[in-house]
């Protein structure tokens, strides 16, 4: 792999949760026609759109947290290079998908090097970007603001957005990691429906036990970066129903591969479901 390359990883590493923003939403007149599934989709690695089936109702279902309404939990964006830390109070609602980040450390990817407190708050149509209080008048901090709101949202309903519409998946083997064989498949996206030339691309590692995805790989195109080649490990927690990826441990491809330690760790505290949040009272009680 090429330094440049390298180079261009490490700046999109910051960056992480990018690309994935613009996935299609799934609206709420989409939402109201799922009919909940009571009992397990058969899991058949013939049919691949069936595991991505079996993902999303193993991880809780689409429709149990479209009733919890809205989520908030602390949310914790450690990079392990640079021993840097942003730390922040999320919310989101469903609905809408409307997300508010309040930032008591910001080190990282929000506004480093300005003092005080940060909050980003998108109610669905437009993203405002506070600092201790006051209106953000800095383009660049709005535009990341805009950004972060829409790929944390993102990110944290990943298990089903990964079967929106547009969806192109292939089954593409078995890989024993750990003791565990996972089956693997491929999901990109139909750059008609979404598009854009160049559409993220996962290799998802399925646990064919307890159909979670364990680990994934992932590209960056927005930045380059073509092939998955940055690795997520997942740990989850069982909360309300919901299984919630916790603690996401990222690791960054180099010229001598890749590290035993991750780059990058995210973990998710405090979650609590159905606040009672609305777009008028999101940012109350910062």
């Amino acid at each position: 792999m090429k330094t440049q390359n390298l180079k261009l990883i490490a700046i999109a590493f910051l960056f992480i949760l990018a690309s994935c923003a613009e996935k299609a939403k799934k609206t709420e007149e989409k939402v109201e026609t799922i009919v909940e599934t009571k009992t397990a989709p058969v899991y058949n690695t013939d049919n691949p759109q069936s595991i991505l089936a079996a993902i999303e109702y193993s991880h809780g279902g689409w429709g149990d947290l479209w009733k919890k309404k809205d989520v908030q939990y602390t949310y914790n964006y450690h990079s392990t290079d640079a021993n840097k830390t942003d730390i922040s109070t999320e919310r989101y609602i469903f609905n809408s998908e409307a997300s508010y980040g309040h930032y008591t450390k910001h080190e990282i990817n929000v506004m480093p090097g300005v003092a005080g407190e940060v909050t980003q708050c998108f109610d669905g149509k437009e993203t405002v970007v506070l600092v201790n209080g006051t209106k953000s008048t800095d383009q660049q901090a709005n535009v990341v603001g805009d950004f972060l709101r829409k790929a944390n949202y993102f990110w944290f309903v990943m298990p089903y957005k990964l079967n929106d519409e547009g969806t192109i998946t292939t089954y593409v083997g078995q890989e024993e990691l750990n003791g565990t064989t996972y089956d693997k498949l491929n999901v990109t996206y139909d750059p008609s429906i979404t598009g854009k030339e160049q559409n993220d691309i996962y290799i998802l590692y399925v646990n064919p036990e307890t159909k979670l995805i364990d680990r994934f790989y992932f590209s960056l195109p927005f930045m380059g970066v073509n092939e998955p080649l940055i690795i997520a490990d997942y740990e989850y927690k069982d909360v309300e129903g919901q299984m919630i990826a916790t603690k996401r441990s990222y690791y960054m491809p180099s010229e001598n591969g890749y590290a035993e330690s991750p780059n990058l760790v995210q973990t998710l505290t405090d979650i609590t479901f159905n606040n009672g949040f609305t777009t008028a009272n999101l940012m109350a009680g910062n």
